[in-house]
């Protein structure tokens, strides 16, 4: 099984830690290979899942990043735009994402407290969600 895993560089002490957290995760959960693809932000995350949805190689993907509250709503939109953009890829192209993001409305500390956590997740979400569809799901 191959897994991709991308990864927000914004917000990078936090992201960077997310990442290693997933990539450790992925070994213990039986990837055999894990691509990992960086883009600057979460806002910018569409295009290089979409490229792993694409990848014949690829069997699931995981998507980790932080998106933290700042003095406007931006988090918010942000947030929703992406989590809405990910589900319709997930079933458009049929392979399945482990949600990683951590936010909207998290402060710094919040996130980095939870950075290790989500990122496991999103690796045990896409593992599950490939196996269900193994089974025929």
């Amino acid at each position: 099984m191959k897994l991709a895993i991308v990864r927000s560089e914004f917000n990078s002490a936090i992201t960077a830690k997310m990442e290693k957290a997933a990539l450790k995760n992925a070994k213990k959960n039986g990837f055999d290979e894990t691509l990992v693809l960086r883009v600057p932000g979460a806002f910018d995350m569409p295009l290089a899942i979409k490229k792993a949805m694409e990848t014949p190689t690829v069997d699931a993907i995981a998507v980790v990043g932080a998106i933290i509250k700042g003095d406007t709503k931006h988090d918010e939109v942000i947030a929703f735009v992406l989590a809405k953009t990910i589900h319709e890829m997930e079933l458009k192209y049929g392979k399945p994402i482990g949600l990683g993001i951590i936010g909207p409305g998290v402060t710094w500390d919040q996130a980095d407290e939870r950075a290790e956590e989500y990122a496991q997740r999103a690796v045990e979400a896409a593992k599950q969600l490939l196996q269900m569809q193994k089974r025929g799901f």
